[in-house]
């Protein structure tokens, strides 16, 4: 799952098989059935009041944005085998780190995309500061990366593997 550019993301065959999965419910059956909604809506008069048309509307809305993004992510998507377990971060790894080399200052996450994103481990995207800093180090190495506030934070690699879950 490493991350040649900007605009690639390398999935597990399992991980582009639920998205597009996804991609064709909401292309297909959530389609008709959010249509039935707003003309179910639309039958009971004034527009301006009527909240159920209202709210179906926005739902529509927010579901054509997430057919747009399933639709560029499976575009642009790689599908491979998750990283090598040779301690390099890279997306797909779960990263220990620890902030200004104090051994007692820990932080693990999984350097990945929101789609992988799970319940088990908080889930920093490869392009955010912290990410982009990491990415790329071995265990071991210090790494730099920006702060909201533009000051600089660094944190030392203590760990890099696989994501199984």
């Amino acid at each position: 799952m490493t991350q040649t550019s900007e605009n690639v993301t390398w999935l597990t065959q399992e991980a582009y098989n639920q998205l597009k999965a996804e991609l064709e419910y909401l292309s297909g059956p959530a389609r008709t059935e959010i249509a039935v909604k707003i003309a179910a809506a639309r039958e009971e008069g004034d527009l301006r009041e009527n909240g159920g048309y209202h709210a179906a509307k926005e739902e529509q809305g927010k579901m054509e944005l997430r057919v747009r993004q399933l639709t560029q992510l499976l575009e642009h998507a790689k599908v491979g085998e998750a990283p090598a377990d040779d301690g390099v971060v890279e997306p797909g790894m779960v990263v220990t780190i620890a902030f200004d080399g104090d051994p007692d200052d820990t932080m693990t996450f999984l350097l990945a995309s929101r789609e992988y994103a799970s319940a088990d481990i908080e889930t920093y995207s490869p392009q955010s500061p912290l990410g982009t800093g990491v990415n790329g180090k071995k265990m071991g190495e210090d790494a730099e990366y920006e702060l909201p506030n533009g000051k600089r934070a660094s944190v030392k690699i203590l760990a890099a593997k696989p994501y199984t879950g």
